[in-house]
């Protein structure tokens, strides 16, 4: 039996290989977190912070990722103008063709989260949720300081999870290679099963959110708030927590991640803001 294909199919098949051939072409993206001004010098003042982020900016201009992601705490005090006006001339020197996308941290929106600190973030920053896609790859940003602690706003905590249940099943659907969330609070820094601190997602809602993103496939979580690095995997999931941009807490110096996308295969290594002059 002869099959016929007319020009306009032809044409249909053409672009549909465009476009495959599009989203499975490699890229990289640049992985921040905790700018956090004013927390160097107890929001005296932030002109440290100032120079981390300014070298950050200079090498993403000078080595061009598809994108550059800041997982929260942007600034140290929530609502602090000065703070917040800092934060965005330095990001606004990003070279426009490489998009910039915010996270909220607990110090952008209170450590116990209010409807009303939830609306000066998003007076300031934008949505607090929401997609983009780049590549083969659908990221989805979600404010984890409602799954930390959601007692002060329950009905924004009930609201984000119930979309993000819509946003992760229309992405299942959607064909993309990768399914990847950024977050500011890791669910867990080494192991799923560590005991709930400061640092990490208390084990009920952990434990929720893990069945929850290896159900519709999801392999990557970004992550930051601990102010140095950490990584640990429940089954193909990787927990990935990258230390700041701002000021360090642990061994781990000033810097941000670098991550490598080919097809399905994500590679990803923390590289200090001394170090980041060494890559061509």
């Amino acid at each position: 039996m002869k099959r016929f294909f007319y020009p306009g199919h032809i044409l249909a098949i053409l672009l549909f290989l465009l476009i495959a051939g599009c989203s499975s072409k490699p890229y990289t993206f640049f992985q921040m977190a905790d700018t956090q001004f004013g927390f160097f010098n107890a929001n005296k003042e932030f002109s440290r912070e100032t120079v981390n982020m300014e070298r950050a900016i200079a090498e993403s201009n000078r080595l061009k990722p598809a994108f550059v992601i800041i997982c929260g705490d942007l600034v140290n005090k929530p609502g602090d103008l000065a703070q917040i006006a800092e934060y965005k001339r330095i990001a606004a020197k990003l070279d426009p063709s490489i998009k910039l996308y915010s996270v909220s941290g607990n110090h952008d929106v209170e450590n116990v989260p209010t409807p009303a600190s939830l609306e000066l973030y998003k007076k300031h920053f934008g949505e607090d949720r929401y997609t983009f896609r780049s590549g083969n790859m659908l990221g989805i940003i979600i404010n984890s300081s409602l799954i930390k602690d959601p007692s002060l706003a329950p009905a924004e905590a009930a609201a984000q999870e119930a979309w993000l249940r819509i946003i992760l099943e229309k992405a299942k659907n959607s064909g993309a290679k990768n399914i990847m969330v950024f977050m500011h609070h890791s669910l867990f820094l080494k192991d799923q099963n560590e005991p709930d601190e400061y640092f990490n997602i208390n084990t009920e809602r952990r434990k929720m959110y893990l069945e929850l993103f290896k159900h519709y496939g999801v392999k990557q979580v970004f992550a930051g708030h601990y102010h140095r690095n950490s990584y640990g995997k429940a089954g193909d999931l990787e927990m990935i927590t990258t230390g700041p941009v701002g000021r360090p807490l642990g061994a781990d110096s000033s810097g941000f991640r670098i991550v490598n996308v080919k097809g399905r295969v994500v590679e990803h290594k923390y590289h200090t803001l001394d170090s980041l002059s060494l890559l061509p």
